[in-house]
Formats: structure tokens, C-alpha cells, sequence
């Protein structure tokens, strides 16, 4: 765990054991205590409360102000939600989280979807009290924490306990910059195929045909409810158009959620976490990701990984755009560890995405 006072703490992102530690120091709360598989290698779960507003827009709670505060200016009624309850696909909707902070000063922390979250096109973001941006909890905080979530292409079915953020802290910023990734690159081979290094390492698209020209999906515009419960347990053709390509090309539809996979097999070594990063706006009237945590491990040969192919959720905006075969969609920004994890992703734990490909969320029978 951090220490203090003429013995400044090591930069970093915080390993499982020091997130176990500020569980035990009371840095890290929650209803009925946080359990123990909440902990990945370099993030915790969160945990869905047992009350959901429907609210009529998004909303940061700003300086000086609660998020309880101003949930009486955006509220349109409120649930309980411990027998399950639907959240309606376009419906924007605050669950107060299980888990509260109380942050030692120098630690600050960033949230984002888990990787099932994204996959079902769920836009879900933390926000705190006096927060100013979404998925940002400041050094020190002490507070509750609160999700935001809508659904943008399937409704679905939650209930108390249920994960869909995760939140990483850390200490400092120990971001690596280009100088420092190519030569991690170098010592560690971090991606299949030529490196292209610029502000973290970038990764491009494959539309290349393969046997069938199954290239990714198309989420359909109507469809049933997913219960988050439930894994492995819907057919895809009732959520999801297969798409194919002859020409390594495929025009994306205004308002569209796709699921791609990158060409490169991307490789996170054991002491270091990235996280997906947007690629530059003017490459395309697209966003990649929402979901863009990798853990220390994710593909790492000693953790059962031989590289890891990144899965890209894609939304097209107001214009149809033309994705070409190995066009860069997106990069990686590496950051060093605290120290090394006491269990990397993939090894021992429930990773349900070490060694993919193309891949749905893990509530789909495999095609």
C-alpha cells in the first residue's frame, strides 16, 4: 500500500494487493463489505445498488455540489430494483453503486465499462459528488459512487449485485510515453505485425476475408430483453446480423453499433496496464470502444495467453463511412504498475476474454 510522509509511494496503477489493503484500511467501503472476486489484477468490480432512477438527461453533479442534490432537477420516478427490473433501450438511468470511497489524497482513480458491458452496446459511467467529468474520481475523494447508464441498442435486465464499471487507481501518472513504448516494444514484443507508435500504440481494424468472410456484427434495431444474468444463454442471429466482406471493406451505417476485432494480436506484459484509448477524430466518423481496460497479463504467454486479439465496439455517427482492412481505429496507452499483481488476467481467475478473437459477450451461445 502507499506510504507517506518522508517515504513518498511508488508511481503507479495500483496492483490487487494494495486494492485488498485500502479494503482492509477503509479506503475502499461498501455494503456489506467488498468481496473478494471483485478484485481483478489491476482494477476492482462495482456493484449495483438496490434503487434506480429513470432520469430525463444525463447530468455531472459540478463543483460544489452532490449528485443527490440534483437528482429532484433531472429525476422522472424512481425503482426498486431488487426483483429485477428493465432498463429500456434510449432511457438514461442513476443506480448509486454498492462501493464508496474514502481516498488517501495521493490516490486518485478512472472507471470504465467492463468488457460485457460494452460489448452490449451499454454506455454506462461513473459519476461522484462535485464530480466534473464522467469516469473521473479525484485524489482524496471520499464519497458514494453512481452509475449512469443507457442502454443504446438492447434492453436489458439488471438486479442488485450485478457489474457492469470497473475502476482502476492509481498514484501519479505513469503513463508511457512513445520513447518508452517502443523500447517496451522492443525488450517485450507488445503487438503482432508492425508497431505503430504515436501517443500510445495504435491498432487497425481486420476486414481481411477469412473462410465464410465473417468479419464482425451488426447489432439489430429490435430485439428482445438481455437479462445480465444470464450467460451463454441467447442465440446471436436474434441480436445480431453477421457481416462479411469479399473486398476487406465495410460502410458503416449512420447510428449502427458493430462488434469488429483488430488485426494485431496486442500483448500486455505483467507489469504494466493500458487502457483503450479513442483514436484521432478526423480518422473517421466513427468511435471505437467503450469498454478499454487491459489488465497486466491480458495475453501474456505465462498466464495462458499467446496475444490477444482487442474486440472494437464501433458506432458510426451522422455519416455512413467507408472502414478499409487494416486502417488504424484506435491505441493503446500503457502505464506502469504499482508493482507486479499478485494473479495476472487470465490466470486463475475468471477471464472470460483471454486468447480472443472475434467475440460477442459472454451471454451468447458461441456461433
Amino acid at each position: 500500500m502507499p506510504q507517506h510522509a518522508d517515504n513518498p509511494p511508488k508511481m503507479g496503477v495500483l496492483p490487487m494487493q494494495d486494492l485488498r489493503a485500502m479494503i482492509t484500511r477503509g479506503a475502499i467501503m461498501a455494503e456489506g463489505g467488498v468481496l473478494e472476486d471483485q478484485l481483478q489484477p489491476a482494477s476492482l468490480d462495482l456493484r449495483l445498488g438496490h434503487r434506480a432512477w429513470r432520469m430525463r438527461a444525463s447530468f455531472l453533479a459540478g463543483k460544489g455540489r452532490s449528485v443527490a442534490s440534483r437528482l429532484a432537477e433531472f429525476e422522472m420516478h424512481q425503482m426498486d430494483i431488487d426483483g429485477g427490473v428493465v432498463l429500456e433501450k434510449g432511457c438514461v438511468y442513476l443506480i448509486p453503486l454498492m462501493e464508496h470511497l474514502a481516498l488517501p489524497a495521493d490516490v486518485q482513480a478512472v472507471a470504465n465499462a467492463k468488457s460485457s458491458t460494452g460489448r452490449l452496446d451499454l454506455l454506462t459511467r461513473v459519476i461522484t459528488d462535485e464530480g466534473v467529468e464522467f469516469d473521473r474520481v479525484a485524489p482524496g475523494y471520499t464519497g458514494p459512487l453512481y452509475a449512469e447508464i443507457c442502454p443504446r441498442s438492447f434492453s436489458v435486465l439488471v438486479r442488485p449485485g450485478m457489474r457492469l464499471n470497473q475502476i482502476r487507481f492509481r498514484i501519479g501518472q505513469s503513463v508511457l510515453d512513445d520513447r518508452a513504448l517502443k523500447a517496451l516494444h522492443a525488450r517485450e514484443v507488445l503487438v503482432s505485425g508492425e508497431a505503430h507508435i504515436s501517443e500510445g500504440l495504435g491498432f487497425s481494424v481486420d476486414l481481411r476475408p477469412a473462410p465464410g468472410g465473417l468479419v464482425g456484427y451488426r447489432a439489430k434495431p429490435h430485439t428482445g430483453v438481455i437479462d445480465l444474468a444470464r450467460i451463454g444463454a441467447y442465440a446471436p442471429s436474434d441480436f445480431w446480423e453477421e457481416l462479411r466482406s469479399e473486398q476487406g471493406q465495410l460502410i458503416l451505417d449512420p447510428g449502427a453499433f458493430y462488434i469488429l476485432v483488430s488485426r494485431e494480436a496486442v500483448h500486455i506484459p505483467p507489469d504494466y496496464a493500458a487502457e483503450m484509448a479513442p483514436y484521432l477524430a478526423m480518422v473517421g466518423e466513427f468511435r471505437v470502444h467503450y469498454a478499454g481496460f487491459f489488465d497486466p497479463g491480458f495475453g501474456h504467454h505465462a498466464a495462458g495467453g499467446t496475444g490477444a486479439r482487442g474486440v472494437l465496439e464501433v458506432r458510426c455517427h451522422e455519416a455512413p463511412f467507408a472502414l478499409e482492412h487494416g486502417q488504424i481505429v484506435g491505441r493503446l496507452v500503457y502505464e506502469r504498475m504499482r508493482e507486479r499483481p499478485e494473479t495476472l488476467y487470465g490466470a486463475g481467475i475468471a477471464s472470460n476474454y483471454q486468447g480472443q478473437g472475434l467475440k460477442l459477450s459472454k451471454h451468447f451461445r458461441a456461433p
